[in-house]
């Protein structure tokens, strides 16, 4: 007869001061061989994990006691540290024993446990011991075994933090910790090192314990073995102060920067993108205003190439602004921002205004940034006027078309007999330069709000997807800059060709007439006429050859190109700015451009796409006059109707009839114009969705 033999003990239960214990047999062949063939390997399995979990309470009083002449008692006569004993390593070197107190011990997790349930290498009570064939104590095994054994049971749930210290053995495989060292080939760090395992006793995170005496510890116990320089630094630094000092564990400490667990090297792009949150835990509000820069955009995008917070303040020895000696005071600022902005990083030197510029400039505090708070407040203002008023007019006007159109009301315009000479016409609106040079300007204007945009809002899933299209903020930045110097040369081109154009007919040119884009009175009376319509009080005014709002929109180009593009070449040309202005000037550039470039993208993709595509008398989109350069007559006559009884009147009409555009040109252009929308309505969703989720 065949007897079974128990090869091995396992211990489960060690994340509580609960111990839960199970043995894990190896059987010789026995008649129970049979019953275990029937039940098979998984039917096994599972009944081993049930018994596992069973023994818990056994093993909370104390049950399956260590083999006599190795319980804890006979260990620690040797082990309490009352008396000095030696023993020989693996290669005969004799080291002191270490102390194991009974009372520490006690206080443990793991103090309802044996000594030999993880030492189970040692077999006898002797001096120095026997090793047997069992392997040294491991923690990862055996937590491991212990989840799964529990997860199989059914009972994670009733060991939480069981759980907890699976995941963090998971984080500590992939850190720089277990990172083998080239020189030992052993990892840089295990278990023990930072966690004695015979006093174990971390608190359960959120407890007042683990936010208090526990935290003052942490530092000391990183320092003990590899860090003794860092722990120098940290200990002069504001933080370290603060704890070190005055015993207050909310100052930082290694692990709010490093983490406990999942720690990267300080290279690594995991590292650097990480410490700006962990910084920000504690910093709140400056890390809100540095993801307002360009510093930290690129970082919230996944890049890591721009300054972080360590790069300014330091990484370890880290002092306040007011102390002299601090890498941000007056008197190193200047030499910080140089560590980046240098030649030998491929960038222009830093000058003196860079000392003046604030890295955490916001809008909030008039008295420490005045300019930023004036700034912001008229910015908002230009924002909120410009839009209310846009956005009722739009809407008003389209409750009026559509209430017209469906009870079919005529349109207010000129009567005209049918003009014979124009069967098949059209008239003539824009000229193939300005059709050209619109295309390529609204062109330029949506390349410059896709990747401006993705800075601005940099926080969102579809910025971080565009910037990985581009190849990066570098490359999208280079992009930007092309679409800004395209937008700006055709503007120029455009107030060269206006100078000429006006110089040549200056004898006759009216700078308040019918042709001219100047506002006037007229514009005034024509916008409390469009209200009177709006509201059923009058009828529609009759428009000449330029509206009011075709009026707005040309002279806000004029304001766009003055307020984006002087801010954009200040933020394109930093350093050569703070060469002659103060440093807080390009804070106040980077808040208007951005401000300034939200209100236009706004304003395109909702009040001009409205105005010229999307008012009930315009449907179904596109209006392609902006392509074909042409007017259908009864539309002009329609839209323009003054222009086109002066035209009529004077006999010049004939001059401005133009072929109506082929089958294969309004066929195209309505496709361009249809993709052209449909590009300004994505980039418009996307902004949306930057705007309500920052």
């Amino acid at each position: 007869m065949k007897k079974t033999e128990c090869t091995e003990t396992v211990e489960i239960g060690a994340d509580s001061a609960r111990g839960l214990r199970s043995s894990f047999c190896q059987q010789r062949p026995t008649a129970l061989s049979r019953i275990a063939a029937w039940i098979g390997p998984r039917g096994l399995a599972t009944l081993a994990a049930w018994a596992a979990v069973a023994m818990l309470g056994f093993a909370a009083q104390g049950a399956a006691a260590a083999p006599p002449g190795l319980d804890n008692a006979a260990c620690e006569a040797c082990h309490s540290g009352k008396e000095k004993i030696e023993a020989k390593d693996a290669k005969g070197k004799l080291h002191p024993l270490a102390p194991i107190g009974p009372e520490k011990y006690a206080k443990g997790v793991h103090a309802k446990l044996d000594c030999v349930a993880c030492h189970k290498e040692i077999v006898d009570a002797k001096a120095p011991h026997v090793i047997g064939s069992a392997p040294e104590p491991n923690c990862i095994d055996c937590h491991t075994r212990l989840w799964e054994a529990a997860k199989e049971a059914g009972t994670a749930k009733e060991h939480p933090r069981l759980g907890v210290v699976v995941r963090n053995i998971e984080a500590y495989k992939k850190s720089t910790h277990a990172r083998l060292d080239k020189q030992t080939g052993e990892p840089r760090a295990v278990c023990d090192d930072c966690h004695n395992t015979h006093y174990f006793d971390v608190p359960p995170a959120g407890s007042a314990a683990r936010k208090g005496a526990w935290r003052l510890e942490v530092p000391a116990r990183c320092a003990e073995k590899c860090h003794p320089d860092e722990l120098d630094d940290w200990s002069a630094s504001v933080h370290g102060k603060l704890v070190m000092d005055k015993h207050d564990p909310k100052g930082a400490i290694c692990i709010d920067c490093h983490t406990s667990h999942s720690i990267e090297p300080t290279a690594s792009k995991a590292f650097m993108l990480g410490i700006v949150q962990g910084c920000g835990n504690c910093h709140k509000e400056n890390l809100g205003s540095y993801a307002d820069t360009y510093h930290g955009q690129v970082n919230k995008l996944g890049y890591t190439y721009t300054a972080k917070c360590y790069n300014c303040h330091g990484s370890h020895y880290i002092l306040k602004v007011d102390n002299p000696n601090s890498t941000v005071s007056p008197k190193h600022r200047l030499a910080t921002c140089r560590q980046c902005h240098t030649p030998k990083k491929g960038m222009p030197l830093a000058t003196a205004g860079f000392m003046t510029f604030g890295p955490h400039a916001n809008v909030h505090d008039l008295g420490k940034y005045p300019q930023m708070w004036i700034a912001a407040r008229f910015m908002w203002a230009l924002l909120g006027g410009v839009f209310i008023f846009f956005w009722t007019h739009s809407a008003l006007w389209y409750y009026r078309e559509f209430k017209d159109r469906r009870a079919h009301a005529s349109r207010p315009h000129v009567r005209v007999d049918e003009l014979p000479q124009a069967a098949g016409k059209q008239l003539r609106r824009f000229g193939p330069i300005t059709r050209i040079g619109h295309l390529v300007f609204a062109i330029s204007v949506m390349v410059l709000v896709l990747t401006g945009m993705a800075a601005f809002y940099s926080y969102t899933g579809w910025a971080r997807a565009v910037m990985a299209a581009f190849g990066g903020p570098k490359i999208a930045g280079i992009v930007h800059r092309t679409a800004a110097a395209t937008m700006l040369s055709i503007f120029f081109l455009h107030l060269a060709y206006l100078a000429v154009h006006l110089w040549r007919i200056r004898k006759t040119f009216r700078w308040f007439g019918p042709d001219s884009l100047v506002p006037g009175w007229q514009d005034i009376k024509d916008i409390y006429g469009m209200f009177k319509w709006f509201f059923g009080k009058g009828q529609k005014p009759l428009f000449d050859r330029w509206t009011y709002w075709e009026k707005f929109d040309y002279w806000a180009v004029f304001w766009g190109m003055a307020i984006i593009g002087g801010s954009g070449m200040m933020l394109a040309f930093p350093t050569y700015v703070a060469e002659v202005l103060p440093g807080w000037v390009l804070n106040v550039a980077t808040l208007v451009h951005g401000e300034e470039a939200f209100l236009a993208a706004v304003f395109l993709f909702t009040v001009h796409f409205f105005n010229n595509h999307f008012r009930p008398d315009k449907l179904p989109p596109p209006d392609v006059v902006m392509f074909t350069g042409s007017y259908p007559l009864d539309e002009y006559r329609r839209e323009h109707p003054l222009q086109y009884k002066r035209l009529l009147d004077s006999g010049q009409l004939d001059k401005y009839l133009v072929d109506a555009p082929s089958r294969p040109m309004r066929l195209g252009s309505t496709i361009l114009g249809l993709v052209l929308i449909a590009i300004g309505l994505w980039l418009l969703v996307m902004v949306v969705v930057g705007f309500f989720t920052g």
